[in-house]
């Protein structure tokens, strides 16, 4: 299996990382899972498996303790951009997150770093409008007892 070069882009704070030391578990047109350790050191995450799920617009990510034991779901709203000749993603966070607690609880997030980027025109109005959309999504999913997707749990 090929390995890509996989860039992850944020707004706030501005930054680009290069994610691509990540272990790749397995890729293909619809999903890209890794395994991957924390960026900068935690006491409370060892890491966690990520399923990228590229034509849907966000991440699920399976976020470990430092035992290695099931802490919670993070979903990432994203923008996938690929590059078939340079075999490059860049993955651009769309600032909304939504955290999923083992109890079935779920936290939206960040969701007033979407109006901050509006006022300092760091998004479009377009980018603002699929996050919101692929919220409502994940949302549905998560109230209708189908999150995280069946994969996430192979």
């Amino acid at each position: 299996m090929k390995k890509p070069t996989i860039l992850r882009k944020r707004y706030i704070p501005f930054e680009t990382v290069d994610i691509s030391g990540d272990e790749l578990i397995s890729r293909s047109d619809d999903l890209i899972v890794t395994r991957w350790k924390p960026i900068k050191s935690r006491s409370d995450i060892s890491g966690g498996i990520s399923y990228t799920f590229l034509k849907e617009g966000y991440k699920v990510s399976k976020f470990l303790g430092p035992s290695g034991e099931f802490k919670y779901w993070y979903c990432d709203l994203i923008n996938v951009d690929y590059d078939e000749k340079l075999d490059k993603y860049v993955l651009t966070d769309l600032l909304v997150d939504v955290k999923i607690m083992p109890d079935g609880s779920v936290m939206v997030l960040d969701v007033d770093e979407v109006a901050e980027a509006m006022e300092k025109g760091l998004i479009t109005k377009e980018e603002a409008c699929t996050a919101l959309r692929t919220l409502a999504k994940v949302l549905e999913m998560a109230y209708n007892g189908n999150f995280p997707p069946s994969v996430c749990l192979e």
